[in-house]
C-alpha cells in the first residue's frame, strides 16, 4: 500500500490520525490494519467515542462484571473501561512512538465537565497520566480559558498534551502562548522539554457549519458565494501564525534546549454538507509538521479519491485574508461565530460524557439482573 493516497499523504509530512477507539478497533487487529495500509500513526478519542462504543456490542461485559464487584461509581468504572481500551491501543503504536516520537500517541481526555476549572483540569490531567503512565499518551485538555491555565501547568510538568476545540484565531494564539510558557517553566526548573510533545487541535468543518448557517440567513448572492470557505481559511491562518511562533529568538532558545514545535491537528474533518467535496478538508490543509484526525468515513474517500496535489495548507493566504474580510463585510461577525462554536463543543462533550454514565448505569443494571 505504499503508494496509497494516504502515503501520499504521509509522504508530505502530514501525520494521519484516526478519531475514534474502541476495544473491537484493538481487538479484531483493525488498527493494526489501517496502520500497515491507511498510514495511520495515532489515535484520538473523546467522550462521544467512548459513548458509542460502550453502549453497542458485549465488548466491555466481562470488564464491567469485575468491576462491578468493587466499584459502582460510574465514572470510575468508564475510566477502568476507557484506561484498558487506550493502553491497548499504546501497546499498538508503541513501534510508531519509538521510530518517530512525534506519532504514535493515544489520546484520552479530561472529564469534559471540567473544561471551566483549571484547577480540577489539571488535577484530572495528571491522574491520567499517572494511570497509564506511557511517553506516547496524549492528555485531551479543552482550549477555555481556563483551560489555558492547566495546558500550561501540564507542560510545566513534562507532559504531552493534545489542546482540543480550537475554533478561534486568537484562542489559538493563547494555546501557543500557553504551551511557550509551560515549555519555559520546564527549562527553569531543570526539566527535559525533549520529552514533551503537544498538538493543538483546530476544529474544522464545524466552522464552516455555523458560519454557512448564518450566511444562507442573510441570503445575499455575495453571502451564499462565501459559503464553505471560511474553516479553510481559518486553518490556514492558524498555519501561518504557527509558522511564525515556532520559529526567531524566543522558539531558537527552547529549541536549543530540545523543544519541538506545537504541532496543528485538524479535527472535525469530515465534510458535514453533501454539496462539498467529502474530502475538501484533507485536500486543501496538506502541509508538512501536521496532524489530520479523521473518521473511518473519510479515511476510506481519501483513499479511494483523495487527491495529494503538493502542500496547500500554506497556499492562498492572500485569498484566506480576503475571505475573513468578506466574511465581515456580508454581516457576519466572526468573533460570535467561534465563541459560539467553543460553547457548544464543550457543552457537546459534557452532554456526551452525561450519556456516556447513563449507558454505564445501564449496563450496570443489565449485567446485575443477568
Amino acid at each position: 500500500m505504499a503508494d496509497s493516497n494516504l502515503d501520499k499523504l504521509s509522504a508530505r509530512g502530514q501525520s494521519v490520525w484516526i478519531d475514534y477507539l474502541s476495544r473491537d478497533l484493538v481487538q479484531d487487529g483493525e488498527l493494526k490494519r489501517m496502520m500497515d495500509e491507511d498510514a495511520v500513526v495515532g489515535v484520538t478519542s473523546n467522550p462521544s467515542i467512548f459513548q458509542k462504543a460502550i453502549s453497542s456490542g458485549n465488548a466491555y461485559d466481562e470488564q464491567l462484571k469485575e468491576l462491578l464487584q468493587d466499584e459502582d461509581d460510574p465514572k470510575e468504572i468508564f475510566l477502568n473501561l476507557s484506561a484498558r481500551d487506550v493502553a491497548m491501543a499504546l501497546d499498538v503504536l508503541a513501534p510508531v512512538h519509538e521510530e518517530n516520537a512525534q506519532d504514535g500517541y493515544v489520546s484520552w481526555e479530561v472529564d469534559p465537565t471540567l473544561a471551566y476549572d483549571r484547577e480540577g483540569t489539571f488535577a484530572e490531567a495528571m491522574r491520567l497520566f499517572d494511570w497509564n503512565d506511557r511517553p506516547n499518551l496524549y492528555v485531551k485538555i479543552p482550549a477555555t480559558k481556563p483551560g489555558l491555565g492547566a495546558i500550561e501547568d501540564c507542560v510545566a510538568h513534562g507532559k504531552n498534551i493534545n489542546i482540543t476545540l480550537i475554533f478561534s484565531l486568537q484562542r489559538y494564539k493563547e494555546v501557543v502562548e500557553a504551551y511557550l510558557r509551560g515549555l519555559e517553566r520546564l527549562v527553569a526548573s531543570g526539566g527535559k522539554p525533549s520529552e514533551v510533545h503537544s498538538v493543538a487541535s483546530f476544529f474544522v468543518s464545524r466552522v464552516d457549519t455555523e458560519a454557512d448557517k448564518r450566511l444562507e440567513k442573510i441570503g445575499t448572492p455575495e453571502a451564499l458565494a462565501l459559503r464553505g470557505k471560511l474553516a479553510i481559511a481559518n486553518a490556514k491562518l492558524a498555519y501561518e501564525h504557527y509558522k511564525r511562533e515556532f520559529s526567531g529568538p524566543r522558539w531558537e532558545f527552547l529549541e536549543s534546549k530540545g523543544a519541538t514545535p506545537q504541532r496543528c491537528l485538524w479535527a472535525s474533518t469530515s465534510t458535514k454538507n453533501p454539496e462539498y467535496r467529502d474530502v475538501l478538508y484533507v485536500e486543501e490543509l496538506i502541509g508538512p509538521h501536521t496532524v489530520n484526525t479523521m473518521p473511518e468515513e473519510t479515511i476510506r474517500a481519501f483513499q479511494d479519491h483523495g487527491e495529494v496535489r503538493g502542500d496547500t495548507v500554506d497556499q492562498g493566504l492572500d485569498e484566506a485574508h480576503a475571505v475573513f474580510e468578506q466574511i465581515a463585510a456580508a454581516g457576519v461577525d466572526y468573533d460570535d461565530v467561534v465563541e459560539t462554536l467553543e460553547l457548544e463543543g464543550v457543552q457537546k462533550f459534557a452532554d456526551a460524557f452525561a450519556e456516556l454514565m447513563d449507558g454505564v448505569k445501564a449496563k450496570r443494571g443489565e449485567l446485575a439482573a443477568a
